[in-house]
C-alpha cells in the first residue's frame, strides 16, 4: 500500500468513521460536538508561526505537559498549538493549561490531505511534535511539502507494532523518511525504526520523558489533610487506577476478600474513561459496596468502602491519598498504564501481567523490586494484604520505585535539545 491508496481507502471509509463517532457519542456525548474540527472546518482562531504538539488522548497529554511547559519557558515569543483526538484528551489539555494565553487547542483533523493542508495553512507551525507513536502519513507529508520539520517525541515501537508497519512498507518507509527527529525510549525501538526506513541520523535514544514527572510538594500534604478530614489516617487505603472494562469486577472481588481481614479498608476505584463512571458506580452498588462518588462532594465516612474517582485531572491526587497503588489496564490485555505516577509519589506499585505498552519501564521497576505483578483477584488481595501487614516491605518497594525514577531522569532535556536544533534550522 502507498499513500495514494491509503488516502483513497480513508475517503471510502468515511461513512464508517461517521458511524464510529455516532456509536461513541451514545456513550460519551462529547464525541458529537466540534465535529467540524475533525475536518479542519470551524477551527478556532489561531495565532500562526509557533509549535504544534499532537497528543492523541489523556495519557499522551499528561506525558507531554512537562515538555510543553518547558517549550513555553524556552520560547516565550511562540504560541503552542496542542491537538488531540478524544474529548477526554481535550478536557485534560484545557485543564492543564487553563489561563495560559499562548496555548491554542483543537482536535487534529482526520488524516486526509485536504484537511491536513487546511489545518497546517491555518496554524503555519515552525515545528511539529507528535507524542509517542501517533503516525499519520498525510499530515507528515503535508508538513514535508511545507518544509516543516516533524519530531516524534518519547517514541515507542513494540516488536508487534513494527511487524504491522512492515506489512505496509510502501506507506511506512516514505513517511518515516520525511521525519526530522525520532526521539525513542530504548535502543531496541531505535533499531526497529531504522529497519522500517527512518533515516539513521534522525533516530536518537533519549529515554522516556515519563521519568521526568515532577510532583507538586503540596500534593501529599493536601492528601494527608483530606484523609485527616475523613478520620482515615489509620485506615488501610488502596487505589485501583485507570481501570478498563472487565477489571472492575476483579478489583471489587479482591476488595471484598480484603474486607474480611480489614473491615475498615477503603478502595479508591478510578475508571480510565469518563463514559464508564456511571456503569462502574452501578456495579459497586449492585455488588453491595457502600460507595461515594468523588464528584458528589460527599465526605468519606467510616462506613464507606469504595470511593469512586469520577473526576478529571485528579489522578495524581487520588494516588497520593492511597497507601498502595494498583495500575489498571493490566489485568486485561490492554497493555497497562503509567506505572511511574504512583512510583513518583513513593507508593508501592502493583499491576496485572499485561504490560506490553510499558515493557522497559516495567522491567526497570521489576528489577529494582519496586513492582509486583498479580494474575487475579485472589493474588491481588494477598499482595495488598501483605503490604498492609508488612509496612517495611511497602516502604522498601516505595523507596525502590522512587530511586528508579531519579536514576532515569534526563530524557526531557535530551528531547528539548533535539527540538532546539530543529527550530534553529
Amino acid at each position: 500500500m502507498n499513500r495514494t491508496l491509503y488516502t483513497l481507502l480513508f475517503h471510502l471509509g468515511l461513512p464508517l468513521v461517521a458511524i464510529r463517532l455516532w456509536l461513541r457519542a451514545r456513550k460519551a456525548p462529547a464525541y458529537a460536538r466540534r465535529i467540524g474540527e475533525r475536518f479542519a472546518i470551524n477551527l478556532p482562531a489561531m495565532q500562526p508561526g509557533g509549535i504544534w504538539v499532537h497528543a492523541v488522548s489523556v495519557g499522551e497529554s499528561i506525558a507531554a505537559a512537562p515538555m510543553i511547559r518547558a517549550l513555553l519557558e524556552r520560547y516565550p515569543q511562540l504560541p503552542i498549538t496542542v491537538t488531540c483526538m478524544t474529548p477526554t484528551g481535550s478536557e485534560r489539555i484545557q485543564a492543564l493549561f487553563a489561563g495560559e494565553p499562548r496555548i491554542q487547542h483543537c482536535y487534529l483533523p482526520y488524516d486526509l490531505p485536504w484537511a491536513a493542508a487546511r489545518f497546517l495553512d491555518r496554524v503555519k507551525p515552525r515545528l511539529g511534535v507528535i507524542m509517542e507513536t501517533e503516525l499519520w502519513p498525510n499530515h507528515i507529508h503535508q508538513c514535508a511539502k511545507r518544509g516543516i520539520p516533524v519530531a516524534l517525541a518519547n517514541a515507542r515501537l513494540s516488536a508487534r507494532s513494527a511487524k504491522g508497519y512492515a506489512r505496509f512498507a510502501g506507506l511506512t518507509r516514505p513517511m518515516l523518511e520525511e521525519m526530522s527527529l525520532i526521539a525513542v525510549q530504548t535502543e531496541a525501538e531505535a533499531e526497529r525504526f531504522r529497519l522500517l526506513g527512518a533515516r539513521p541520523e534522525c533516530v536518537e535514544v533519549t529515554g522516556s520523558i515519563k521519568f521526568d514527572l515532577s510532583i507538586d510538594p503540596q500534593l501529599p500534604i493536601k492528601a494527608r489533610d483530606l484523609r485527616e478530614q475523613w478520620q482515615a489516617l489509620e485506615r488501610p487505603v488502596w487505589i485501583a487506577a485507570s481501570t478498563h472494562e472487565g477489571e472492575d469486577e476483579i478489583l471489587l472481588s479482591a476488595h471484598r476478600q480484603l474486607l474480611a481481614s480489614y473491615p475498615n479498608g477503603l478502595l479508591i476505584l478510578v475508571p480510565r474513561h469518563p463514559e464508564r463512571f456511571n456503569s462502574v458506580f452501578q456495579l459497586c452498588q449492585r455488588e453491595g459496596f457502600a460507595t461515594v462518588r468523588r464528584s458528589s462532594g460527599e465526605p468519606v465516612v467510616a462506613q464507606t468502602q469504595v470511593l469512586l474517582g469520577d473526576t478529571m485531572g485528579e489522578l495524581l491526587f487520588l494516588y497520593a491519598l492511597a497507601d498502595i497503588a494498583f495500575v489498571g489496564g493490566s489485568l486485561v490485555p490492554n497493555g497497562g498504564h503509567n506505572l511511574l505516577e504512583p512510583a513518583a509519589l513513593a507508593k508501592p506499585v502493583l499491576s496485572g501481567p499485561h504490560l506490553f505498552n510499558f515493557l522497559e519501564i516495567a522491567a526497570k521497576l521489576r528489577e529494582a523490586a519496586a513492582l509486583e505483578e498479580v494474575e487475579d483477584a485472589q493474588g491481588l488481595a494477598l499482595s495488598v494484604q501483605r503490604l498492609f501487614e508488612l509496612p517495611q516491605d511497602a516502604q522498601r518497594m516505595a523507596a525502590a520505585g522512587l530511586n528508579v525514577m531519579q536514576l532515569n531522569q534526563g530524557a526531557l532535556q535530551r528531547l528539548l535539545d533535539g527540538l532546539a536544533r530543529l527550530l534553529a534550522r
